[in-house]
C-alpha cells in the first residue's frame, strides 16, 4: 500500500485539544502526525467511531452488506454478537458471520454466544454448548463472552453458567452483560461474578448503581429501543466508563446514521467533545482490546475527517489506510454471499389461529414504544361463536408465535399498542429464537401473512385487504445477501404500509420482533405460550 497524506483538525482526546496536522500513512498504518499551520477551512481528523453491542443480523443484512452501509456514517468496528443466527443454526451460523464479515476492508469483533437457546422456554434451532463455547474463545476472532441474559442464573451461581463465565476468565476475554432493571443486591451479585457491562439499562438510577459496581455502561440507541436521552448524562461524571451501541438497528435506519449521530446529539446537548468521542471511539477499544486504531503513531490507520463539531457529517472513512467511504457513498464493493438456513414449518389454515374463548378478560402484552420492556395489563376480546377475537376498537389485537422449526400449533394471545385498523404484518426476526410472529386483526389476515413468510422461508411481511409485501430474508431467515441499500428501499415500503394499516409505532416491525423476547420482562409470548418474564414461568391468557 502505498504512502499518503490527509491534513486537517486534528482531535487529540487523550490531550483534549485540537490542532491542524498531516497524518502520514504507509503500509495500512499512521507513520507520523505532524502539526502545521492552523487552518481552520480542513475537515476535522477522529478515530473512527465503534458500535459497543450489536446483532449485525437484526440489520437483516449479512455482514458484509451491513459493513458497506455502516463506513458512510464514520463506523469502522463493531462489538458482534451472533446469537440471533446461531440460534438458527448454532455453530455454523457463528462461523457463516465470521467468514461473511472477512470478506471485507471492516473491523467485525465477535462474541461466543452465551446463552443459546436463550431460555428453555422456547423452540430454537440451534444451540450453543460450554465446549463450543470453549472453541470460540479460543479463537482471535472472538474477542468476548457475549451478553449473559440468564441473570437469575448468574446470581444464583448456577454451575453452568459460571462454567461459561469462568472460560471467558481462563482465555482473558471480557464478558457482556445483559440485565434489565436489575439493581440492589442482585446487581451486585450479577456484576460480582465477573459481568463488565450493560447495555439494558433504561433508568439512569439503575445505570448508576451499575457503574458504581465497576460494569460499564454501553448507552443504546437502535430502531426498538431508545435509551439516549435517560442515561447521556452520566458520561458527566463517568467519562470513562460510558459507550455506544445500537444493539438492534434496522435497515431503512441504518441507511440514514449510526454511531454518529448519538455522537452528535450528545455535543448538541452540551457534553464534551472529548467525553463523547472517547465514549464512541477510545472506550471499546481499550475495554475489548481491539486492534483498531486510536490516532496515535504505529496504529492501525483507522479514522475518519468529519466535516463540523456539531452535525457530525463525515467526508470519509479510512480502514488499516484503505478509503472504504466519501462524501455519503461507500466504497466496499459487493461480494458474494451464499445462503444456510434452517426452516422446516408447513402452510398454516386460518383456523391454525383461532382461539376458544374461556372469557372476555385476557392478559395483554403492552408493547411500549421505544423501549423493549412490556408490561402485562388486563383487557377485553370480543367474544364470537366461542372464539376469542381481536378487540380493533380497543387497539386489543391477536399476536401469535409459529413454530418454524417442526410443524406445532401456534401460540396466540393479545396484544395493545400496534394500532392496525385491518390486515396484519408477520416477521421471522423474533427475537432471540426466530420463530414466525405476527400481529393482526383477524385470523385470516394472520395466515396469508405468516404464509408469505414461510412460502420464501423467512422474511417480514404485511398484508391488508388487496395489498401485499413480502422482504424475502433467506439467510437464516433473518438476513439478506442483496444489495444493503436496495434492502432499506423494501422495508421502509414495508414500514410505511404498517403505518398505513394504522400503527402509531416508530418502528412497528422492530417492536415486533421483540414481543417473544422472554429474558425482558413482563410479559411476552413464546412459540409454547404466554410468559411472564418476572416469574419465569407460563401463564393463562384469560384472566376470568
Amino acid at each position: 500500500m502505498n504512502c499518503f497524506c490527509v491534513e486537517g483538525q486534528f482531535i487529540d482526546i487523550d490531550n483534549s485539544e485540537i490542532f491542524s496536522a498531516e497524518i502520514k500513512v504507509g503500509e495500512g498504518r499512521i507513520i507520523s502526525i505532524r502539526k502545521i499551520q492552523q487552518n481552520s477551512s480542513l475537515p476535522y481528523i477522529s478515530p473512527g467511531f465503534i458500535d459497543a453491542h450489536v446483532h449485525v443480523e437484526s440489520s437483516m443484512l449479512v455482514p458484509s452488506e451491513f459493513a458497506r452501509l455502516a463506513v458512510v456514517h464514520g463506523t469502522v468496528a463493531t462489538i458482534s454478537d451472533p446469537h440471533e443466527i446461531a440460534n438458527v443454526c448454532g455453530m455454523e451460523g457463528v462461523n457463516y458471520m465470521i467468514d461473511n464479515g472477512y470478506k471485507v476492508p471492516f473491523k467485525f469483533y465477535f462474541g461466543a454466544p452465551s446463552c443459546v437457546p436463550a431460555t428453555p422456554f422456547e423452540t430454537a434451532g440451534g444451540e450453543i454448548t460450554a465446549s463450543d463455547i470453549n472453541k470460540l474463545l479460543e479463537r482471535k476472532e472472538i474477542v468476548y463472552l457475549a451478553e449473559m441474559m440468564n441473570w437469575p442464573g448468574t446470581v444464583n451461581r448456577d454451575p453452568l453458567v459460571m462454567e461459561k463465565i469462568a472460560l471467558a476468565k481462563k482465555y482473558g476475554k471480557p464478558v457482556d452483560g445483559h440485565a434489565p432493571g436489575l439493581k440492589g443486591d442482585l446487581a451486585v451479585k450479577y456484576a460480582s461474578a465477573g459481568i463488565t457491562t450493560d447495555h439494558e439499562c433504561f433508568t439512569k438510577e439503575e445505570a448508576l448503581g451499575k457503574l458504581q459496581l465497576g460494569m460499564k455502561i454501553a448507552i443504546r440507541e437502535g430502531s426498538a429501543a431508545k435509551n439516549f436521552d435517560a442515561l447521556i448524562d452520566l458520561i458527566d461524571d463517568y467519562p470513562s466508563m460510558i459507550m455506544f451501541c445500537s444493539d438492534d438497528k434496522h435497515p431503512d435506519n441504518l441507511a440514514e446514521s449510526h454511531i454518529n449521530e448519538l455522537v452528535s446529539r450528545a455535543v448538541k446537548k452540551g457534553k464534551n467533545l472529548f467525553d463523547v468521542l472517547k465514549a464512541a471511539c477510545i472506550t471499546p477499544i481499550l475495554h475489548y482490546r481491539l486492534d483498531v486504531g486510536r490516532l496515535k503513531i504505529g496504529d492501525p490507520a483507522d479514522f475518519i475527517l468529519i466535516e463540523n463539531i456539531e452535525d457530525f457529517k463525515v467526508c470519509a472513512t479510512y480502514i488499516n489506510g484503505e478509503l472504504v467511504a466519501k462524501n455519503g457513498t461507500t466504497l466496499i464493493k459487493k461480494v458474494e454471499n451464499k445462503i444456510i438456513n434452517n426452516f422446516n414449518t408447513s402452510l398454516k389454515l386460518s383456523a391454525d389461529f383461532e382461539l376458544k374463548a374461556n372469557s372476555e378478560k385476557v392478559r395483554v402484552i403492552e408493547a411500549l414504544d421505544g423501549q423493549l420492556i412490556t408490561p402485562g395489563i388486563l383487557g377485553r376480546i370480543i367474544t364470537q361463536d366461542g372464539l376469542a377475537n381481536s378487540n380493533v376498537e380497543s387497539d386489543i389485537l391477536k399476536i401469535t408465535v409459529v413454530n418454524r422449526y417442526e410443524d406445532a400449533k401456534p401460540a396466540v394471545a393479545f396484544i395493545k399498542n400496534f394500532g392496525l385498523k385491518s390486515g396484519a404484518i408477520a416477521s421471522s426476526v423474533g427475537h432471540d429464537s426466530h420463530n414466525i410472529i405476527a400481529v393482526g386483526v383477524d385470523d385470516e389476515s394472520i395466515a396469508k401473512a405468516v404464509n408469505l413468510l414461510i412460502e420464501v422461508k423467512g422474511g417480514v411481511a404485511a398484508v391488508d385487504q388487496e395489498e401485499q409485501i413480502v422482504l424475502p430474508l433467506p439467510v437464516g431467515g433473518i438476513m439478506s445477501a442483496e444489495d444493503g441499500y436496495e434492502v432499506a428501499k423494501v422495508y421502509t415500503k414495508i414500514d410505511q404500509m404498517a403505518k398505513n394499516m394504522g400503527s402509531k409505532l416508530q418502528s412497528p416491525f422492530m417492536t415486533l420482533s421483540f414481543m417473544a423476547l422472554l429474558v425482558i420482562p413482563d410479559l411476552k409470548l413464546s412459540d409454547k405460550g404466554l410468559f411472564d418474564g418476572q416469574k419465569f414461568e407460563f401463564v393463562d391468557v384469560f384472566t376470568g
